[in-house]
């Protein structure tokens, strides 16, 4: 277990007591059919708990200094903080790629869909809640989303591994059981949580010492719970943390390293000096008011000899300097976030290219996992609106572009396609494709289908014809000549043919 002082070092909201949760066979509303699988979860939880608190210590930069004992002093290791925050960065910069928008959805014969989803996605305050979700997912390596029906609606809160648990039910692929702690008192013992199974979930509490569960019926085959994951493989569902062993340990290198700089720095701020032939008695007992006395004098020793002064150079932060450097490289290369970005600055500058092909390792990799998370989101919602496959596949979540590209390309890039393709400038993914937020999509698809709507209801008002067709002066054209068409409606948001 971690040992207390980690915890009173980390600072803030207390870990977990694992010693407070209670025997699953004592409380009441439990049925004993689920005793083992609960308690199977409770293990699950107490096994990752380590884990989870040491990359937490690492994200907020409260581990401890591992030092070797050699070269920094004793007054120096006991008063330092950790000043490094490599794995929050890691964390951050690829977090920041993910930002959630909210949903589009496709046109069909049931608009009041759109207004469901939308409603979900207001109350529920989803772009808050994916938010805080990714950054706990990429620090813990998954995080859970779970929904319940209450009387107000729909509610979809967000849970960190930390305060989680899950079992992977691999013939269904996806979410089996999962378990999620939902209070805990000021000194981290646990006063109550959820137990999530196929069309049930138990709500356990803590009232005056005693335990008692209330089951909650779903009517749902499995359990109301999602998981955003970091980079799931097959043998690891539940995805990785992208604070890894390999970047914990290159974080206490480089902590190590700036110790060393600030011992050296140390002696920068008193000179180098020795005394040849000087009793120490020549000195005061405060040594360094008589180095920097304006005026000092030492007399001759017994024989006669004038005391010599001998000036020691002072070693160079150059070699700590070139081994930081060499550290955040490798952290670059474990992480693929830009050197530039992890403090250091090169000799030579980066080029813009050589940025952008930087930068595009992490783009490349959130388009990944933004791709992994709009599934999870999508079987949220579709849990929530207990929506069927068909109305599943018009839903698609919205993320914000990953990559910076100016204004000037995007307009010029969207004028070509749409010159080719007219009906790419009337469809959100036009639209999104400019660089437009889904709030702003959303309102100029408003604008876009509204002068649809006018146009049709011009050519019903007119019986199908057009203007100069009820012209009773209108001309025929000559044989082989065709009249200038003009779109009907004549608003820029016409249909085309």
């Amino acid at each position: 277990m971690v040992s207390s002082e980690i915890v009173t070092a980390a600072g803030g909201k207390p870990f977990l007591a694992s010693e407070s949760l209670p025997s699953i066979r004592a409380i009441k509303g439990i049925d004993e059919a689920d005793w083992d699988i609960i308690e199977r979860l409770l293990r699950v939880w107490l096994q990752k708990q380590n884990g989870n608190i040491l990359r937490s210590l690492y994200y907020s930069a409260h581990e401890r200094v591992k030092d070797f004992g050699i070269s920094i002093p004793d007054k120096i290791r006991s008063n330092v903080s950790v000043m490094i925050g490599w794995p929050a960065k890691a964390v951050r910069m690829l977090a920041d790629l993910s930002a959630f928008e909210g949903f589009s959805v496709d046109g069909g014969s049931d608009e009041g869909l759109a207004a469901d989803v939308s409603g979900v996605f207001e109350s529920n305050a989803l772009d808050t809640v994916v938010s805080q979700a990714v950054v706990s997912a990429y620090t813990h390596s998954c995080a859970f989303l779970t929904i319940s029906r209450t009387i107000g609606g729909v509610t979809i809160i967000p849970r960190s591994a930390d305060w989680s648990a899950a079992i992977w039910d691999s013939v269904n692929n996806r979410i089996g059981y999962a378990l999620t702690i939902t209070d805990a008192d000021e000194h981290g013992v646990i006063t109550g949580f959820n137990v999530w199974l196929p069309n049930r979930v138990y709500v356990c509490s803590n009232s005056m010492g005693k335990w008692s569960a209330e089951r909650q019926d779903t009517n749902y085959g499995r359990p109301t719970v999602v998981s955003l994951c970091y980079d799931p493989q097959l043998n690891r569902p539940f995805g990785r943390s992208r604070i890894t062993r390999p970047l914990m340990s290159l974080t206490d290198i480089g902590v190590r390293t700036m110790l060393r700089m600030e011992a050296n720095a140390e002696f920068y701020a008193a000179p180098k000096l020795w005394f040849l032939g000087a009793d120490r008695d020549a000195f005061s007992e405060n040594t360094w008011k008589s180095l920097i006395s304006a005026i000092n004098a030492i007399s001759k020793d017994e024989d006669g000899d004038v005391p010599t002064l001998q000036q020691v150079q002072q070693a160079s932060m150059q070699p700590h300097s070139d081994m930081l450097k060499t550290i955040a490289m490798l952290v670059a290369s474990e992480t693929n976030v830009p050197v530039n970005d992890l403090g250091i600055t090169m000799d030579n500058p980066a080029s813009a290219e050589a940025m952008a092909a930087a930068e595009r390792k992490l783009s490349r990799e959130a388009d990944r996992q933004n791709r992994l998370f709009s599934r999870a989101l999508k079987d949220a919602v579709g849990m929530a609106l207990d929506l069927d496959s068909t109305e599943l596949a018009r839903i698609t979540p919205v993320w914000a572009p990953t990559r910076e590209v100016s204004d000037a390309a995007r307009a010029d890039s969207f004028s070509k396609i749409a010159g080719v393709q007219p009906a790419f400038a009337e469809s959100e993914v036009g639209w999104r494709y400019a660089g437009f937020p889904q709030s702003d999509v959303t309102q100029i698809m408003n604008a876009v289908n509204a002068n649809k709507a006018g146009s049709v209801l011009d050519r019903l008002v007119n019986g199908g014809v057009d203007d100069r067709q009820q012209q009773p002066n209108a001309q025929p054209q000559p044989s082989g000549q065709t009249q200038p068409s003009e779109p009907v409606g004549g608003g820029p948001g016409s249909e085309r043919a």
